[in-house]
């Protein structure tokens, strides 16, 4: 049976001595040593992936912390079962003592314990971040309700953007002459150029409502 390890950090400029203290009472050798700077953001490490072809069956992986292995409990759970059922090798987590695969007294498996820990563990974070998804939508549904807007600020036009949108709409200029003539980009122009229009003919269907509503009560009378 051999003994690993593997350490991450996330960059070159962190410390890995708190991690290199925690399993020196091991005495692991140098060659079983194996670290990354690099996030956990995949599983793509070349040390961790080196150490994964170096474990075999019965071999014992010493992390100082769970979050070693990834970067949640779904990605910690399949790097888990990889370990301790594919491999067959077993894992002990210096930061959690119940999170030890190896063979504990009185007949129990250190293994049964362990999973049940971890798959605990995955459990309450799971909801954890189910809770604060809902949190955040009942908070942005709240703020929608008090009329708070979200996403960028519109843009700013310059103040011949009604005059010009005007003549574009008069067909006396195109609107990419438009978008010029007020420095966009085409696309803005004509996106906001939409918006006008569609605000004006609102304007104007409003108002001859109104004109038809006050002829027809005058048609009436008469």
């Amino acid at each position: 049976m051999e003994q690993y390890t593997y350490v991450r950090v996330s960059t070159k400029e962190q410390n890995i001595d708190r991690q290199l203290i925690a399993i020196e009472p091991y005495q692991i050798p140098k060659k079983n040593l194996f670290c990354d700077y690099q996030s956990g953001k995949d599983f793509e490490r070349p040390a961790y992936q080196r150490m994964l072809r170096r474990l075999k069956a019965g071999d014992l992986l010493i992390i100082k912390s769970i979050d070693r292995l990834g970067r949640d409990y779904g990605e910690i759970l399949t790097e888990w079962q990889r370990i301790t059922k594919e491999i067959g090798a077993d894992i002990l987590v210096l930061d959690m003592e119940l999170l030890d695969t190896r063979e504990k007294a009185g007949g129990l498996t250190g293994m049964l314990i362990a999973d049940m820990v971890l798959q605990i563990m995955a459990y309450v974070a799971q909801t954890e971040r189910d809770c604060i998804k809902q949190r955040q939508a009942e908070g942005i549904a709240a703020a929608k309700a008090r009329g708070q807007t979200f996403g960028p600020k519109p843009m700013d036009m310059p103040e011949e953007f009604q005059e010009v949108c005007g003549e574009c709409n008069a067909g006396r200029i195109s609107t990419r002459n438009a978008a010029e003539k007020l420095q966009l980009s085409h696309t803005t122009f004509c996106r906001r150029y939409r918006e006008w229009k569609k605000a004006k003919n609102e304007e104007d269907s409003g108002g001859s409502e109104i004109l038809a509503v006050s002829g027809s009560r005058q048609f009436g009378t008469s």
